[in-house]
């Protein structure tokens, strides 16, 4: 009668040590899941989806035709990795530099660019090829902005050299994340940001002093839509 006790108690203690096991590896397989969670969590702060940064590329386009006319409403929408805005392109005031600015977006160039350049305060600038600053489409478009032309926020705007006169162009553009740039009216106007800004001024949080972003921004895509 004592063996058999001594037994069932084994039994007993065996049983006990596996349901043991089996609650350790189900916590530590709420662990792991934990830890992805707050990864994904981590890797979507802000809003943004972390992505590569792409390599650079040399393109070169002939100067587009001019098709765009100044009774025409279009609307640019950015697809970004931090959401998407969109822009009112002003053909009136700026019939060329629209022009191009949709050549180049129906053309596919700004897909899979980005915002290489991201002042705190300041502008978020994108459109480089090469995203050094430096590169282009391998053309530039001269139109002088309008004499009275203020750049606040929402503004859209090509970027250029200082070197470069008034109103000339490549494929570099910037918006305005303040109240006014304090810019003169040297850069050639594209349009406004009408929708989404909250989308532009996340991405201008992942600014630094010395202008880099904090992550990749990714340009996915830039359609344009009339009306």
């Amino acid at each position: 009668m004592e063996g058999a006790q001594k037994q069932k108690l084994i039994v007993l203690g065996v049983f006990a040590l596996l349901v043991v096991g089996v609650v350790a590896a189900i916590l530590i397989d709420r662990g792991g899941g934990d830890d992805e969670g707050s990864t994904n969590e981590a890797s979507a702060a802000g809003g943004c989806e972390q992505v590569e940064a792409p390599k650079p590329k040399n393109v070169s386009f002939g100067a587009p035709k001019q098709t765009v006319t100044k009774s025409e409403q279009l609307t640019a929408v950015i697809e970004t990795s931090c959401g998407s805005f969109e822009i009112s392109l002003d053909t009136k005031r700026a019939p060329k530099t629209v022009n191009s600015f949709v050549f180049l977006s129906e053309k596919g160039f700004y897909d899979g660019l980005t915002f290489h350049r991201v002042a705190p305060g300041f502008v978020i600038q994108g459109g480089d090829p090469l995203g050094s600053g430096t590169g282009g489409p391998g053309y530039s478009v001269d139109e002088k902005p309008p004499a009275n032309l203020a750049y606040t926020k929402g503004m859209v705007a090509m970027a250029k050299s200082s070197a470069e006169p008034p109103g000339r162009s490549g494929s570099q553009f910037f918006v305005v994340l303040n109240a006014d740039a304090g810019l003169p009216p040297e850069y050639a106007l594209v349009g406004k940001v009408e929708e989404g800004f909250d989308v532009v001024d996340r991405i201008g949080k992942l600014g630094t002093p010395a202008e880099q972003p904090k992550q990749t921004v990714l340009i996915e895509e830039i359609s344009i839509e009339e009306g």
